[in-house]
């Protein structure tokens, strides 16, 4: 495809900033950057159909560089779209209305500083989670930030959309994890943040950066908790009756204000497809959880007994140690080929919401009733799993699949549109919010100011 001429006079001064070596436009890599891992997206092009492409991307090497970039934007009225390894499935990173997309990974993904006496670390926004987390592990430390796509996402996606890993119940979200940032404002703009996130003089402004997915700003750059590597890790999982059982009993543990590392449920449902699948248990029902700890070995012992105690007082059966540890061991697979959806051509997509211990079962069961009764005639699966536990409240995280869906692309999309339609109006009619760690992307975008209704102007300030 012939370059237009407004990709001949972005990629002169574009190049002026980051450098000859540092831009592209050639078809193959807009191509490459016109994808993350939303359905309709991919089913897009699985259709021969024709996505929508960035004009060009650069690559800047400072924060300086991208100011400068967000600076000639500015004056030439170009869109920007900030990515990092791509790996969202909301279709955030997609260049609807062309423009300049500013990858992070390529080489603003170094470590900065290792504080080891207040137990931090500095990294740039685009370093990949897996290679934060060897680089601490490496020297005896961790950030206990473990989300399904560690091996596929950066740091500045988890902080974009305010991620959660398999140990937040005990270490919380990444937004728990951090100290400072610095990003570039959208006039081009350099800040910082104050170096703590407890003062009194004034609000913690780096909050407004978490999960605005980069419309306040780009985040360059992040200062992070970090903990020693544990003295002992343990994982039991157990096997309920019912899901509400298994679902008092989390809530009943995490009200006690013990901290386990991990609780996780599966519904029967979740439990037949996926755990039986991927852990290769032979179990068809109930609520299947897994219970994880970690820390000093006392801790964990004394912490594991009391929660054990209060999931045998529900009518839990213990399964033992074994296929706790090998839960945590497969973890992983559940979220890449062959086992991922998005290896298969089916129509899938999540309705990750959260909400108080009250609701959360009435929000699972609106989105399962929502889901299964109005698109019967699909043959729709309604899988779930509780995860990202609280002293508050919980996540419920259920996937939609049908498995043959409409040849027709407008079609697809369309159904798409409606089962998630359905779904999020059962998650706000019983009390939830839309997305717990997920972000926001083009799926969402229209739901915000119904969920945050009137107070959705103070956003827009």
């Amino acid at each position: 495809m012939d370059k237009t001429f407004k990709q001949y006079l972005m990629a002169d001064e574009l190049i002026s900033i980051v450098g000859k070596d540092n831009i592209t436009d050639l078809d193959c890599d807009l191509d490459a950057y016109s994808l993350d891992v939303w359905w309709p997206a991919r089913m897009w092009v699985d259709k021969g159909c024709v996505p929508p492409r960035p004009d060009v991307i650069v690559f800047p090497k400072t924060t300086e560089q991208i100011s400068e970039v967000v600076k000639f934007a500015n004056r030439n009225s170009i869109p920007i779209v900030p990515r990092g390894a791509g790996a969202g499935g909301l279709g955030g990173v997609l260049a609807i209305d062309g423009g300049i997309v500013i990858d992070m990974k390529k080489h603003m993904n170094k470590i900065i500083d290792l504080d080891e006496i207040s137990y931090n670390v500095t990294a740039q926004a685009g370093i990949m989670q897996v290679d934060l987390e060897t680089y601490l592990n490496d020297r005896g430390y961790t950030l206990n930030h473990f989300p399904a796509s560690m091996y596929c996402s950066s740091l500045g996606g988890f902080l974009s959309c305010r991620g959660s890993g398999h140990f937040s119940s005990k270490y919380g979200k990444i937004e728990n994890m951090l100290l400072s940032l610095e990003a570039v404002l959208p006039t081009g703009k350099i800040v910082s943040s104050l170096p703590v996130p407890v003062h009194s003089t004034g609000p913690s402004y780096e909050k407004l950066f978490l999960g605005a997915e980069g419309i306040y700003g780009i985040i360059t750059q992040a200062t992070l908790k970090i903990n020693r590597l544990p003295e002992k890790m343990s994982f039991r999982a157990l096997l309920f009756d019912s899901l509400h059982s298994a679902l008092e009993s989390a809530r009943t543990i995490m009200v006690s204000g013990i901290k386990p590392a991990v609780v996780r449920i599966y519904d029967e449902n979740d439990t037949k497809e996926m755990v039986k699948k991927v852990l290769g248990t032979d179990i068809d029902g109930g609520g299947y959880m897994v219970l994880g700890f970690e820390g000093f070995e006392e801790i964990v012992a004394a912490e594991q007994k009391v929660a054990l105690r209060m999931c045998f007082d529900n009518g839990a059966q213990d399964l033992g140690e074994e296929p706790g540890w090998t839960w945590w061991k497969k973890r992983f697979n559940f979220y890449y080929p062959p086992y991922t959806l998005e290896s298969s051509r089916s129509l899938y997509g999540v309705i990750d919401s959260c909400a108080l211990h009250k609701d959360i079962e009435n929000v699972y069961r609106g989105m399962k009733k929502a889901v299964e009764e109005g698109f019967k005639e699909w043959g729709v699966k309604y899988i779930a799993h509780f995860s990202h536990w609280y002293d508050w409240g919980a996540s419920v995280y259920p996937n939609f699949i049908i498995e043959n869906p409409p040849e027709d692309p407008q079609e697809g999309f369309e159904l798409n549109n409606r089962i998630l339609e359905a779904g999020l109006k059962a998650v706000l009619e019983n009390g939830g919010v839309l997305n717990e760690h997920h972000g926001i992307g083009i799926q969402l975008a229209k739901y915000m100011r119904v969920q945050y209704g009137e107070a959705f102007d103070v956003l827009e300030m």
